[in-house]
């Protein structure tokens, strides 16, 4: 099974089930509503964990083999999810919460025998399991909480946990470590799913069912990575790939212990709060968390087969200093900007979003970019099977009447005959382009990279673009499942996945287009039209 596959399984179905879960957040109660220790003003739907945790469970469950550890990850999983979206709904106490990630964790450790073999600074032969696995049952509990306390800003603790998800894979890649690549990539790409919604300012949070789930992803995979997959890697190398969120909650309780607090009353005193009392906004705030963490990780992957006492050096080390600039800056009554100033960093998201120069010009340059490419294939290509010239005949013909006939271009007849072209287009440039084969080669790839930033951008900065299921999310389930399928059954054919992606980066292109470009006869309309008609002459001239 292709990596991208999983990716984009876990990340359309991500981006489906959020949408869905917003419209009767409401009515189960998961909406988040503001108070003092909340940064937000206003109630958030808090269920993006559910669309993150179904997006990367189904691919998992589809396509890995489920042996012992694989299902009592999933048992664990289904369980979190559970406690989880029932304390976004009812506001669970500590305890309870707690009932739920032991009962998650337990199962992984003793039943599905993933525990910690090695410990730092121990050169021995290992330590015993009736040592191991408790204490992987207690990190494991302390990872699912970090990251749950983490979960204090927009995009925070989703952004963190996509850095440590990708440096697992990669170290895991290297080790040929299955397994763990694809339950780190299925939950990047639930993750991915999520932030489409998530970015600043949120229109969903993850909630407990999200950030349990990544918090426990993470301490399984890195236990998986650094026990099973490669036993050579340090053991320390966990403090650097899973980051700050492990120092930041050990001393959110020290403060707590030493204030004699309950240890469990939530507080404003994670390094995202004392940023914001140090007058950083939420920008600033982010980035500044996201290059720490994004420093630990680049060293974990550099610094992977040092010795523990390396690595705790450069973890303690980086650390004391974030901790001793926050300690400063409060006792000596330092500020960033002064409490009515913007920052430079605001600034320029507010210049961007004012001046729509992130979105027009982006939009712009796909609104050239696909009908080029409907055009460029449809003459290109060296030979047009019969059975597509009839297709793209019908599909040209149907198209032109209805919209000689008053239909709209965003409509969904109008929507099924684009993306149909869009598929077709896609399939003939890797299978019949020999007639420009040296052309098309050039410009395909620069393409779809291109486009697929393009889109990115439009989205992300545009104020009229708001994402929400479309029909085409739910044609990208069946497409990205059934491409699964084939590419495990068929492994001669190497280029469905690269297909794939292209396919998706064509199909997100169409919908912005349709959904910006709303006049009857614009480019894309035109352009499709035109392809059709190419295809359907040459194929049955």
């Amino acid at each position: 099974m292709s990596e991208l596959v999983t990716f984009l399984t876990a990340l359309v179905i991500s981006m489906v089930v959020i949408p869905a879960m917003i419209k009767v957040a409401p009515r189960l109660g998961m909406v988040d509503l503001p108070d003092s220790r909340k940064v937000h003003s206003h109630p958030v739907p808090r269920v993006g964990g559910i669309g993150i945790v179904v997006g990367s469970l189904v691919p998992i469950i589809m396509w890995l083999p489920l042996d012992t550890t694989i299902r009592a990850y999933l048992f664990g999983a289904a369980v979190l999810l559970g406690f989880g979206a029932w304390d976004d709904s009812r506001e669970l106490g500590h305890y309870t919460k707690f009932i739920g990630q032991f009962v998650a964790v337990l199962a992984v450790v003793y039943y599905g025998d993933l525990h910690v073999k090695v410990f730092p600074f121990i050169y021995s032969d290992g330590v015993p399991p009736s040592i191991g696995k408790p204490f992987t049952v207690f990190a494991m509990v302390g990872m699912i909480n970090a990251i749950n306390h983490s979960d204090g800003l927009d995009g925070l603790a989703g952004g963190l946990s996509i850095l440590s998800l990708a440096c697992i894979a990669y170290l895991a890649s290297l080790a040929d470590g299955t397994m763990v690549v694809h339950v780190a990539i299925a939950a990047l790409g639930g993750v991915f799913g999520f932030l489409r919604y998530n970015s600043h300012p949120a229109q969903v949070f993850m909630g407990d069912s999200g950030s349990q789930f990544l918090g426990y992803t993470l301490a399984f995979l890195a236990v998986a990575l650094t026990q099973n997959v490669n036993p050579a890697l340090s053991p320390a190398l966990p403090l650097l790939f899973l980051g700050l969120p492990i120092i930041d909650i050990l001393a959110v309780f020290a403060q707590r212990i030493y204030h004699g607090m309950n240890w469990f009353r939530a507080t404003k005193n994670h390094i995202h709060h004392r940023l914001l009392g140090l007058n950083f906004d939420h920008y600033e705030a982010v980035v500044i968390i996201y290059s720490v963490q994004a420093f630990f990780v680049v060293s974990a992957i550099l610094l992977r087969y040092e010795s523990d006492a390396f690595i705790s050096s450069i973890y303690l080390g980086t650390c004391g200093l974030l901790f001793g600039f926050l300690l400063f800056a409060q006792r000596y009554g330092w500020r960033a900007h002064r409490s009515n100033t913007v920052s430079v960093a605001t600034r320029i998201v507010q210049y961007i979003y004012r001046h729509k120069i992130l979105a027009n010009g982006p939009l712009y340059l796909v609104g050239a970019l696909v009908p080029l490419f409907f055009v460029v294939v449809s003459v290109g290509t060296q030979d047009v099977p019969i059975d597509f010239a009839v297709l793209s005949a019908s599909i040209g013909g149907i198209l032109l009447a209805f919209l000689l006939l008053g239909g709209r271009s965003d409509s969904l007849t109008a929507r099924a005959g684009i993306y149909l072209t869009a598929a077709t287009m896609v399939y003939l440039a890797s299978e019949y382009s020999d007639r420009f084969a040296d052309f098309l080669e050039m410009i395909e790839t620069p393409l779809f990279v291109i486009a697929a930033i393009a889109i990115a951008l439009a989205v992300r900065f545009s104020n009229e673009v708001r994402f929400r299921t479309t029909p085409m999310d739910y044609l990208l389930i069946v497409i990205v499942i059934s491409v699964g399928f084939l590419s495990r059954y068929a492994v001669a054919h190497q280029d469905l996945a690269a297909m794939l992606t292209k396919l998706v980066v064509m199909f997100y292109g169409c919908e912005l287009l349709i959904t910006r470009m709303r006049q009857r006869w614009n480019p894309l309309v035109v352009a499709t039209l035109i392809s059709l008609a190419v295809l359907g002459l040459r194929g049955l001239a």
